[in-house]
């Protein structure tokens, strides 16, 4: 049997405050998470409860206190070069533009111009933005600067893919729209998806399997989900079906309790 694309193996997260008092504080505990080849898996959980550590962990940026993580069934030792990170606000250097946003990996890895200019034209054309490669970010509309941020990332073809809420600062119909082009992307090639999102109906629109999180602090998976909605979707659309409003009860009993004490945990803090 193939191995996983992304394996975290009982992973726990603890950190050690600044002050004199060394008190710690432990994010995760004892958390498995696997993601199979081509797979679309989203995390979902209360405010604060730690899907960006585990995220984290999973792009090699915070070392595990504990656990082991695999990529592509190999140990992870530093960055996992074969993930792409897609962050949560515009990480686009504002002093490129478009274009030389996109090719900016690609440089990097020292590619030929000739080669770059080609590739990042195709990329721009595939997510709709072949006319614009010459705007720098604040002349982008936040749909726009995503879609960027899309192609910066897919560019360099990475395995697998980790996002972190990208597209929670987008108004309802961009966002959407941004989710199904998301899609369109991702079923030409079918890589492995680790999408950290706290909205259920986004998660449940575009996965195949949904992994819910306790709450804080100390923070594991207390349930998961096989999403057995038909592809290719729409993410409108299928919101309205019978099986996803069957699908998002049934989560949301999960969820619910949970999200009441991370809530609860935030009003105290």
């Amino acid at each position: 049997m193939a191995a996983p694309a992304l394996a975290l193996s009982n992973i726990t997260v603890t950190f050690v405050a600044a002050d004199a008092g060394g008190k710690t504080y432990t994010a995760v505990s004892d958390t498995t998470l696997t993601v199979g080849a081509g797979e679309f898996v989203s995390v979902v959980g209360p405010t604060g409860c730690g899907k960006s550590t585990l995220l984290n962990v999973a792009a090699g940026l915070l070392e595990a206190s504990a656990g082991e993580v695999r990529a592509l069934g190999e140990p992870l030792v530093g960055i996992n070069g074969e993930a792409g990170y897609m962050f949560q606000s515009d990480a686009l250097l504002p002093w490129l533009s478009a274009f030389d946003n996109v090719a900016l990996g690609l440089r990097y890895r020292g590619v030929a111009e000739t080669a770059i200019r080609e590739r990042v034209e195709g990329w721009l054309a595939r997510v709709g933005l072949a006319a614009h490669g010459n705007r720098y970010p604040h002349q982008l509309s936040g749909g726009m600067k995503k879609r960027v941020a899309l192609a910066q990332m897919l560019i360099l073809d990475p395995k697998i893919l980790l996002m972190d809420e990208p597209f929670s600062a987008l108004d309802v119909q961009t966002r959407q729209l941004m989710e199904n082009e998301l899609l369109e992307l991702w079923s030409a090639d079918r890589k492995s998806v680790v999408f950290i999102t706290h909205d259920l109906e986004e998660a449940i629109a575009l996965s195949d399997r949904v992994v819910v999180l306790s709450a804080g602090p100390a923070t594991r998976p207390i349930g998961e989900f096989a999403i057995d909605l038909p592809r290719p979707r729409d993410v409108a659309e299928i919101r309205m079906t019978p099986r996803f409003v069957q699908l998002h009860a049934e989560i949301w009993r999960t969820m619910k309790d949970e999200v009441l004490k991370g809530y609860a945990q935030g009003q105290r803090t």
